[in-house]
């Protein structure tokens, strides 16, 4: 089977019907794919889609392409694959109607032959569309990577290698390997499947094969037992990985007429409410993230190496756990899970038959549904990484009998075509009873209906509901039809409900981020939870402003999304550990030290300018905190600082003399909080355990000079359409001392076979765009994104006012 990438040759813009426009592809540019129409467009107060989508508008856009069909693709099966369009996706081939898929998320398959013109040019059409439908930035178009596929009429079906491990111990795994093979002929052809499995070396450790039969417009399935010794389990620390080639040949000549290579690894499943979840017969807990869909600076585009930079961050940031919110994980993520050792909850959906927004996908549900399940679960098949599906987020029918029945159906959907992982829903107590919500906020019918809103008006109550007998009634028969409870906003469940159900296993699959202390006492002290998922593990667009800090001046404000007032121009979440660039935040720190991951202290001061002002925040939000030690404020300006360990006491020095020694835990678990008076200097914490010194961590103010440093986050990259070159601008001083309270517009330049194609940072209320080449510094850090067009050594320069010019290379080489 000949599979290539698909992405290059596109053009793509704004559409418009026949009758609107006779003027077709006018204004369209050459893009590259994965590509996203949204994110340049203009963001505004004023956009139909507000806050829910960062202010960026909805559209109606399609893209295009001309691409050759030879003679010898005559006879031949020919496929484009889509891993995902956002969203209505409707495709043309010679302008004839070919395929839809209202889903944004799913990857689908277009077959080709009937549509084709042998030997001449053909052309390519898909139209997406954006509007209202989805309660976070979406984005729209062709945003994830597509594929060209040609096989024989006799050849390996789409996904159709499945590689099962039904039993394990030291000394040896079974391997089911199951073919399954299409004969598209007019006459009965005998096949034969082999399959060799490599190490990680490249040494074959299994091999099998079998005869299969078929008859003329029929599919068969052969299935090799193979057998693996001494196998190499994968786990998050141990992401062994093993390879599959397989091998189609004619039953006659033996001559190979399709391969299939499947990267798996063999690890076990277990589950109970004594040890929880259990890999590999150890049991584990998951330190888990929340993660939407989009790639900060590039909008919606999963590029390949976007989405392995993020796991590979939020790994080394501590999680061993991510759950894709709400819609099916990427290829490419995936891939990388697998890779670095990253577990993953994926989910299906964020409405089933009641729709959160007027279009949204709640119209398209009860058709498409069950193809959608089919295509996650083909998808997740192969993936060590995948431990659990997630059938929902936030359903309003879990609380309802006929709805639980919709739940059923989904979750048996998923047992029938996967029967070797476990099935959840996020289920959150409000939105389950969503009758009682408005008496619940208000006391009348009155107040705020978002689902934002409701739960950051309630604060603390959510639980104390989500915990009522109301809501465990309403949703009993909801749980009982999943593998593991999710529970979103309702960790007062955690401990009755082991007496209540005690064969309920408990997942917190959504839960407030400042409450992780809490949250992580209750997970490893009960052994039915299996762990913590904060929203977010990293910020993403719209939402705009849930975790935000409002510093109140002039009392009350009129009452707006999620808080306060209007947001505009927020752009993104603001709620999570790792900013939209990839800089970890405080909270990321924070986190950590709660793990029990982090033995050095982390400091951090809330930004002094704003000390002893009255402040407004979210349920979502963290303090307003910087680890940095230089601020535009008089020497002797009272300040707060934070320091994060798991220590006893924490002493506080100064230039090298002692200010205070406090006890960590006074304020809250493993903080140790100081009030002091800002001089610039050497701030040092000291974190004792025992009396005796366990760390220290250092924050120095930055110097009068000031520069630019630049840097790749790797010398060499793949000339390609998967790569890209994450290029960081920081302000430092001689000494190399953070200067994050300077910030200056840079601007950058890519020379060299290379573009721009993302520049920004992590604030969360900015008018800039990421298409422009300046941008304004963020607490002194901005981030440039580099795509390559070809081989070769790709220069990028940066320039700030006050600065000396500063530069960077990146070699892009064929691989």
């Amino acid at each position: 089977m000949f599979r290539q990438s698909f992405n290059r040759g596109w053009t793509a813009g704004s559409a418009a019907t026949s009758f609107a426009s006779a003027v077709a592809g006018e204004g369209d540019q050459e893009v590259l794919l994965p590509h996203d129409s949204v994110r340049d467009l203009a963001r505004g107060a004023s956009v139909s889609e507000g806050a829910h989508t960062g202010y960026f508008p909805g559209g109606y856009f399609h893209y295009s392409k001309r691409f050759d069909v030879p003679e010898t693709y005559r006879g031949k099966s020919v496929f484009l694959e889509f891993e995902g369009v956002y969203r209505d996706a409707v495709v043309y081939i010679n302008e004839e109607f070919v395929a839809q898929r209202p889903n944004g998320y799913s990857r689908f398959h277009v077959q080709c032959d009937p549509y084709l013109r042998y030997g001449q040019p053909n052309s390519i059409r898909v139209e997406a569309r954006a509007h209202l439908d989805s309660r976070w930035y979406s984005g729209a178009g062709i945003h994830r990577d597509t594929h060209l596929i040609v096989a024989d009429p006799v050849h390996i079906a789409l996904d159709g290698v499945r590689v099962t491990t039904p039993q394990v111990d030291d000394e040896l795994a079974v391997v089911v390997v199951a073919v399954t093979v299409v004969n598209e002929e007019r006459f009965t052809r005998t096949m034969r499947v082999s399959t060799t499995i490599a190490g990680a070396d490249g040494t074959t450790v299994a091999e099998g094969t079998a005869p299969v039969t078929l008859l003329p417009g029929t599919s068969a399935t052969a299935r090799l037992r193979l057998h693996v010794p001494r196998p190499a389990l994968w786990d998050v620390d141990s992401p062994n990985l093993y390879l599959a080639r397989t091998t189609l040949s004619d039953g006659d000549s033996d001559e190979a007429v399709d391969e299939e290579h499947t990267a798996f690894g063999i690890r076990t499943l277990q589950l109970d409410p004594a040890r929880g979840l259990r890999i590999n017969g150890r049991s584990v807990k998951l330190r888990g993230a929340c993660i939407h869909h989009d790639s900060g600076l590039l909008g919606a585009a999963a590029i390949a190496r976007a989405e392995e930079r993020r796991i590979e961050i939020l790994k080394a940031a501590g999680f061993n756990a991510v759950r894709s919110s709400h819609n099916p994980l990427s290829v490419a993520a995936l891939d990388a899970c697998d890779r670095l050792g990253m577990l993953v909850l994926d989910e299906a959906f964020d409405v089933w038959t009641k729709p959160k927004q007027p279009f949204d996908y709640a119209l398209a549900f009860p058709e498409w549904w069950e193809r959608d399940v089919e295509s996650m679960v083909t998808k997740d098949f192969n993936h060590p990484s995948v431990i659990m599906y997630s059938i929902g987020n936030e359903i309003f029918e879990v609380g309802s009998p006929v709805g639980s029945t919709w739940g059923r159906r989904l979750a048996d959907k998923v047992r029938e075509l996967d029967g070797t992982r476990f099935v959840t829903n996020a289920v959150n107590g409000l939105v389950a009873v969503p009758d009682e919500l408005p008496s619940l906020v208000v006391g009348s019918t009155e107040g705020p209906t978002d689902i934002n809103s409701l739960i950051s008006a309630l604060g603390e109550k959510i639980n104390e509901f989500s915990a009522s007998q109301l809501v465990s009634e309403r949703t009993e028969e909801s749980h009982a039809v999943l593998d593991v409870s999710g529970i979103n906003y309702g960790d007062a469940r955690y401990v009755p409900d082991a007496i209540a159900f005690p064969n309920r296993l408990v997942l917190g699959t959504e839960t407030f981020p400042g409450h992780i202390d809490e949250l992580w006492r209750l997970v490893t002290e009960n052994s039915h939870v299996l762990g913590d998922f904060t929203w977010t593990g990293w910020d993403y667009l719209g939402e705009a402003g849930v975790g935000r800090t409002d510093y109140l001046d002039d009392g009350p404000k009129e009452e707006m999304y999620g808080g306060v007032h209007d947001v505009f121009p927020a752009l993104t979440a603001g709620c999570a550990d790792i900013d939209i660039t990839g800089h970890r935040r405080p909270m990321s720190y924070y986190r950590e030290t709660v793990f029990g991951l982090r033995e050095q202290p982390y400091t951090v001061v809330h930004r002094p300018q704003f000390h002893g002002r009255a402040m407004f925040q979210t349920p979502w939000s963290w303090a307003d905190a910087v680890a940095s030690w230089s601020w535009d404020v008089e020497a002797g300006s009272p300040v707060t600082i934070d320091v994060y360990s798991s220590a006893d006491e924490v002493e506080l020095l100064l230039d090298g003399a002692p200010l205070e020694r406090v006890p960590v835990g006074g304020h809250k678990a493993c903080i140790a909080r100081f009030e002091s008076a800002y001089r610039p200097g050497e701030l040092t914490a000291v974190a004792y355990r025992a009396g005796v010194e366990s760390g220290r961590c250092v924050l120095r103010s930055a110097g009068a000079d000031l520069r630019l440093a630049v840097a790749s986050d790797r010398p060499e990259i793949r000339a390609d359409d998967k790569d890209l070159a994450y290029v960081s601008v920081e302000l430092r001083d001689d000494e190399g001392n953070p200067a994050g309270h300077r910030d200056r517009q840079v601007r950058v330049e890519v020379t060299g076979p290379g573009v721009l194609a993302g520049l920004g940072t992590g604030r969360t209320h900015t008018e800039e765009r990421f298409d422009a080449d300046a941008c304004t510094t963020f607490d002194g850090r901005a981030m440039a994104v580099v795509r390559p067009t070809g081989p070769g050594a790709i220069h990028i320069r940066v320039r700030a006012e006050g600065c000396p010019e500063a530069t960077a290379t990146v070699h892009a080489v064929d691989h």
